[in-house]
């Protein structure tokens, strides 16, 4: 068995310093970018509206932070199952609010709301960390055994969140859950097949659906149709090509001024472009490669099978999203709902990425800190 050394080690300083980075950069730019058009909201009139209610979240979430880093993630494999349970229950539970721009994944609570899609991502790696070890890493070579039941266990979750609307999420748990299984010992062979038969689903996924379709085709040749479908991605390069190398200046964006809808969300990333430059991007796509790098290194150096699988689970999550939203912006790819982790706006998604960074930094605290007897 395992026991735990009463006094703990350290975190990982250089990656907890990368997370606050990012989060600082995040608060700022949630400022920048969304002060314009909060200040000519008819029902806001006030530029800092998005500043505080972000501030707020980034505190809150840092207190969940800390907490979670002195509470020993080992204790959470008892709470699993109840968490999956309240995880699909929340899913479930966004049908009965009205929807959003055509799609239900909030649950409101007066002026509060969060998306249950943001908890059901890692509960589906705490669930896949807590069996994988059970199980042992031998069975994971199995396709019938090892592989298939994460795949419908995820494709479940995935489900539920696609039938929200929320084609984007539901991409992510299942590339997640590929990168847990191929990281934990799957064979290369059923890999290959799974990716090309999760490829065919997101085809098909595209296909059926008009909207998402019509995403493709102006990602194809946004220059097609500039005033509809293609008008987000254009003003995201016009926004990037402005801001040169050095950037036009901090809050001094042309592009949110209402040219991109929302540009305090998942177009972010443009807007630090034309502010910041090329320079502000590399800064960013660095401080994302370091917490990969240390993320990395906390799995391979976790002490027990669980911990190496939930850090490894952790970081795929916000790895995943990352270069997604920054493809996306770019036009490397299809427009799609990511939010960039720590930065865009949105308090259940930074409260819940929070939560998980402590749970990665209590990983890299309990590192070596396990003596088999």
């Amino acid at each position: 068995m395992y026991k735990l050394n009463k006094k703990m080690g350290s975190i990982d300083f250089m990656m907890f310093s990368t997370i606050m980075l990012l989060i600082a950069i995040g608060v700022v730019m949630v400022y920048s970018a969304s002060s314009y058009m909060a200040f000519y909201d008819k029902n806001l009139h006030d530029s800092t509206y998005y500043l505080k209610r972000q501030g707020l979240w980034a505190i809150i979430g840092t207190i969940f932070m800390f907490a979670a880093i002195k509470f020993d993630y080992h204790k959470l494999k008892k709470y699993t199952k109840l968490f999956m349970v309240v995880s699909v229950v929340l899913l479930l539970i966004v049908f009965a609010f009205s929807a959003t721009k055509g799609a239900q994944r909030w649950i409101k609570l007066g002026s509060v709301g969060f998306q249950p899609s943001e908890i059901a991502k890692y509960i589906v790696v705490l669930y896949m960390a807590k069996s994988i070890e059970t199980k042992g890493g031998r069975k994971i070579g199995s396709f019938l055994y090892g592989v298939f039941p994460y795949l419908l266990v995820s494709g479940f979750y995935a489900g539920l969140v696609l039938a929200e609307k929320n084609l984007s999420i539901a991409a992510v748990i299942m590339i997640v859950t590929l990168i847990v299984l191929y990281a934990s010992g799957a064979r290369t062979v059923h890999m290959i097949g799974i990716v090309l038969f999760v490829a065919l689903g997101g085809v098909a996924g595209i296909i059926l659906e008009p909207y998402r379709m019509a995403r493709f085709t102006s990602f194809l040749n946004p220059w097609a149709d500039p005033k509809g479908k293609g008008y987000q991605i254009i003003q995201s390069l016009l926004a990037l090509g402005s801001g040169g190398i050095w950037g036009v200046g901090l809050g001094k964006s042309r592009q949110k001024c209402y040219y991109i809808p929302e540009p305090h969300n998942d177009f972010i990333f443009s807007i630090i472009g034309e502010e910041l430059g090329l320079i502000g991007c590399i800064i960013i796509i660095i401080l994302f490669i370091v917490f990969i790098w240390r993320g990395i290194v906390t799995a391979i150096k976790a002490s027990d099978t669980y911990g190496t699988i939930l850090a490894t689970g952790i970081t795929a999550v916000i790895a995943v999203q990352a270069i997604i939203n920054i493809a996306v912006v770019t036009g490397s790819m299809p427009v799609t709902g990511v939010p960039l982790p720590f930065i865009s706006y949105g308090g259940s998604s930074l409260l819940f990425n929070m939560l998980a960074m402590g749970v990665l930094l209590n990983i890299s605290r309990q590192n070596n800190q396990y003596n088999i007897k």
